[in-house]
């Protein structure tokens, strides 16, 4: 038997201090849903589930409700969860009627023999297994539509460093954890990036690059810029890198170095091992985060290490 443990984050960037106080709130909040799933007995892919749902349902995040909109206004959601213990993934790409993309994902997961499906196709598989479908416009918020405008308005996103830089936000979102079973998963959802391309898929749904979970190895969900981290497979070049030697701890710095130094890029990054141990890392500004474990609870937005 293991001690089960749980990390979240809530995005990696120049967090405002007129915003920490939610980000705080909202990783806490996921952090407890999720935890709360491990009490009652469920097992990781529970927990990150839970986590990731309460974030996706926090305006303040790029997931779910409140994400960036694409050039044509529209939010477009991607998510993928992982099983460490039998590498299973489900993941969804561009979908805009799923309020909480990780469930499809999990439902992928859990019953499809495919790992991953976009947009339409996605909607109608998640629909036929029980998940209820939303309209778009459900998910777009008022303060998104004004932001989406002013973009517009400045050509935004026609220089890469407009929408790559460390000060830029990348809320996306995610949760590793460990069972009592000593298995481990991951999860990570987010919006995509302001005004990005109709069809544009990130590295977050993607497996291997936003997130990714072994049980031989670790378990990782990342944030930030995700070009760079298809480019690297961010997600398991980081895992691979965990050894009985090398820890989360520092395998997780390590990392982040690894793709400022190849591709300049910026983000962070969460892991844990089936030994519970753990690793927070970015070169941003502030990263938000949570984490859960017996006797031992801690939130904040982390300054970089």
């Amino acid at each position: 038997m293991a001690n089960p443990v749980l990390l979240v984050h809530g995005g990696a960037w120049a967090i405002p201090d007129d915003m920490v106080e939610a980000h705080t709130n909202g990783v806490n909040n996921a952090a407890g849903a999720g935890w709360r799933a491990l009490e009652k007995g469920g097992c990781a892919l529970d927990a990150v589930e839970e986590a990731v749902a309460v974030l996706e349902n926090d305006d303040t995040f790029d997931a779910g409700r409140g994400s960036f909109l694409n050039r044509d206004g529209k939010v477009q959601l991607d998510a993928l969860m992982m099983c460490g213990a039998t590498l299973r993934a489900g993941g969804v790409g561009c979908v805009e009627r799923i309020k909480n993309p990780v469930r499809a994902a999990r439902v992928i997961l859990e019953k499809s023999p495919h790992i991953y499906f976009v947009g339409e196709g996605a909607e109608r598989y998640a629909e036929e297994h029980g998940v209820t479908l939303c309209d778009n416009a459900d998910l777009v918020l008022p303060r998104e539509l004004e932001r989406w405008k002013q973009a517009k308005e400045q050509s935004y996103l026609t220089v890469p460093s407009e929408f790559c830089g460390p000060t830029n936000s990348h809320d996306t979102v995610g949760a590793v954890a460990l069972d009592a079973e000593g298995n481990i998963a991951a999860a990570t959802s987010t919006g995509g990036t302001l005004n990005k391309a109709p069809g544009r898929v990130g590295d977050s749904s993607l497996i291997g690059c936003g997130c990714y979970a072994d049980n031989d190895t670790a378990a990782a969900s990342t944030t930030g810029w995700g070009e760079p981290m298809m480019k690297l497979v961010f997600a398991k070049w980081a895992t691979d890198q965990v050894t009985w030697e090398h820890s989360p701890e520092e395998v997780a710095p390590e990392s982040i170095r690894h793709l400022h130094r190849r591709l300049n890029g910026h983000g962070g990054i969460i892991l844990v091992d089936r030994q519970g141990r753990v690793g927070i890392a970015h070169n941003t500004p502030r990263m938000a985060w949570a984490l859960r474990r017996h006797e031992h609870s801690s939130a904040g937005v982390k300054f970089p290490n």
